[in-house]
């Protein structure tokens, strides 16, 4: 008769098993932790930066130094690319296809930037406006079409863009940075039609109010409690609460979910 001592240790699948993942601005903030997380489910990483090589690398060795055995070739690589400009953002593909062998398939576009000055539309300079909408609107369409054109077709080809729940709060101060996610939301909607037949869903993550450097930059303690107190958990999110959202959308699991923008944030809208 069998004891459960003789029951086998059974470990479940990664889900994300061997499969390539480009993560835009990923050397820090929720892009980190989203790196991070989906190198946990199996991927191979790319983890892109724009300036900031240090910080990209030690995300890579993170992952690198969990992955087993030891001398498996790497998991994990760096690749500095603005996603602004077309040449660079084709070359992030191309380095993740020749890194790994293997074309990719989820795109997590999590690169964007604020103004910490947190002007209203009448202060807005045209400068700021530009730089906001050339990395979060025009980056993010860059993005979407190479991987429309690129991601593994046939299934498990998943593209994710990070937007925010500002565009259902829209508060005063981030006019041009709520307005350039808008335009990231509606991008995501319109995509998932178009790639009907390919396999590949697109699909958004709207956080709320993240612990980031991005996030408090330019705040005065004053304004992150008011923050705080508009969140019915009573705190400010961590990248932690966001990426396994992000994980869950990168897996087969997710396939019946497409067009859609999910928020995360506790309840803060």
């Amino acid at each position: 008769m069998a004891t459960s001592t003789d029951t086998p240790s059974l470990s479940l699948p990664l889900p994300l098993k061997d499969r390539v993942v480009i993560v835009t601005g990923s050397s820090r903030g929720i892009g980190r932790e989203i790196a991070i997380h989906l190198a946990q489910l199996g991927a191979k990483l790319v983890i892109n930066y724009t300036s900031n090589s240090a910080q990209a690398d030690v995300v890579a060795a993170e992952i690198n130094s969990s992955a087993s055995p030891a001398t498996c070739p790497p998991r994990a690589i760096t690749v500095k690319a603005d996603v602004s400009d077309p040449a660079q953002v084709k070359s992030l593909f191309d380095s993740a296809e020749q890194a790994f062998d293997s074309p990719v398939h989820v795109l997590v576009n999590s690169a964007g930037l604020l103004d910490p000055k947190y002007p209203t539309i009448a202060n807005t300079s045209l400068d700021d406006f530009d730089r906001i909408f050339s990395v979060n609107a025009r980056g993010a369409f860059l993005c979407c079409k190479e991987a429309a054109n690129r991601l593994k077709r046939g299934g498990g080809g998943r593209i994710i863009l990070i937007s925010t729940s500002l565009v259902g709060a829209l508060k005063p101060g981030y006019a041009a940075y709520t307005a350039s996610k808008a335009a990231v939301e509606t991008m995501a909607k319109i995509l998932a039609k178009e790639l009907k037949g390919t396999g590949i869903t697109a699909n958004c993550v709207a956080p709320g109010p993240i612990a980031t450097e991005m996030f408090f930059d330019g705040k005065s303690e004053e304004m992150v409690k008011k923050v705080i107190e508009e969140c019915p958990h009573n705190r400010l999110g961590q990248s932690k609460d966001v990426a396994p959202v992000v994980g869950f959308l990168a897996t087969d699991a997710s396939e019946w979910v497409n067009g859609q923008v999910i928020r995360v944030n506790g309840g803060y809208v």
